[in-house]
């Protein structure tokens, strides 16, 4: 007990300090002893403190604009949340409304047939609306030597040089082919048509209203029992694509549908006239 009480109260040896002490530095103050080095310490210690209190003084002068501000900012918060709570009110209020009238023309539709059969006839005329009945189905094909088989694999050939590959211009002839033979709505790989759509190239894409179309392009057509024969007997139609077979390999099949389904158009782009208040109409 008394070698570990003896390591507790001397825990440096006695050699160090009498090293100290021979040198003078045993005791001694770290405090400047010139008074050069008192000025020194002094000057130090008072911008110290005059820097804090500088500090101190500006974060508190700053605390009574920063509560403004941030009373300004819950304000403005508050007040767009008031706008957006308005806005959301007015909307509720419309889509109330526009229910309201939807149900009513819909009760006025089923007294009055003539008006609901012809709202559906502008509907599929126009492609705004969805449409489904009889009809065919005409897919077309690159030639196999063309080498745009394979799937999701991209083409070989470069732009449409290749003459075994199907172009916009095919594809435009043979759109036009089913109108001419009596095609109530067309749609190209579910893309439907409508008067403003067109069918362009793109590099090596074909597109349709700015759709690309990928391989096999399908062809949906709504009409009546005579549209294929119609389709068939069609310069711009069979006869066109018969001769693409013969000449460039390109390949089709025509198949008669019982239903047909075709999506409605993704916009419609339709322009509407209002009275003008002179007794005539503006476009």
């Amino acid at each position: 007990m008394s070698l570990l009480t003896n390591v507790m109260e001397h825990a440096l040896d006695d050699g160090y300090a009498d090293a100290a002490r021979s040198r003078g530095q045993y005791g001694t103050s770290r405090m400047p002893g010139t008074l050069r080095g008192k000025l020194f310490l002094g000057g130090g210690l008072l911008l110290a403190a005059l820097v804090l209190t500088v500090g101190a003084v500006q974060v508190r002068a700053s605390a009574p604009v920063a509560a403004q501000e941030r009373q300004e900012l819950i304000a403005r918060v508050g007040t767009a949340q008031a706008n957006a709570d308005q806005v959301q009110q007015e909307i509720d209020k419309d889509r109330a409304q526009l229910k309201r009238l939807q149900q009513q023309a819909k009760a006025d539709g089923a007294g009055d047939g003539g008006s609901t059969a012809q709202l559906q006839q502008l509907q599929l005329v126009t492609g705004v609306g969805a449409a489904y009945g009889p009809g065919i189905r005409l897919v077309l094909d690159d030639a196999v030597s063309a080498g745009t088989d394979g799937g999701d694999n991209p083409r070989t050939a470069a732009g449409f040089s290749d003459t075994g590959r199907v172009r916009d211009r095919d594809v435009q002839l043979v759109v036009n082919a089913l109108w001419q033979s009596g095609a109530e709505g067309v749609a190209i790989n579910g893309q439907r048509l409508t008067a403003l759509s067109a069918i362009r190239a793109a590099g090596d894409a074909i597109l349709v209203d700015n759709h690309p179309l990928v391989l096999p392009y399908t062809v949906d057509a709504i009409g009546g029992s005579g549209m294929e024969s119609g389709f068939q007997q069609n310069v711009d139609g069979g006869v066109y694509l018969e001769q693409l077979k013969a000449d460039y390999a390109i390949r089709y099949s025509i198949s008669s549908e019982d239903r047909v389904d075709l999506p409605a158009a993704a916009r419609s782009g339709l322009q509407y006239a209002t009275p003008s208040g002179r007794g005539g109409a503006t476009p």
